[in-house]
């Protein structure tokens, strides 16, 4: 099995995913190859809390300029979770 900080790398907080806390959703940046199974547990094991649902999407590549020169960003994968109303707030984003 994968190690889980190798699979959640990061979160992704915006205006949008700050209101989206209040219902128990949070929102992490993942690998690209894992699945929701892999997902959920990286998160249970990592914050001690349950969750009740994964959601992902890809995010596709845009194109960038930067003066005369093109390019892509990278694709990435999201992951929205849902945790249980049970389960303790995450720590991780009291701060914000």
């Amino acid at each position: 099995m994968k190690d889980p900080r190798d699979i959640i790398k990061r979160p992704v907080i915006t205006e949008r995913t700050s209101d989206m806390m209040a219902e128990k959703k949070y929102v992490f940046e993942v690998e690209l190859r894992a699945n929701k199974t892999e997902i959920k547990l990286a998160i249970e094991s990592i914050f001690k809390v349950k969750v009740t649902k994964v959601n992902t999407l890809r995010m596709p590549a845009k194109p960038k300029r930067y003066g005369r020169h093109a390019g892509y960003t990278s694709e990435w994968k999201k992951a929205i979770v849902s945790l249980s109303a049970d389960s303790k707030e995450l720590e991780f984003f009291e701060s914000v």
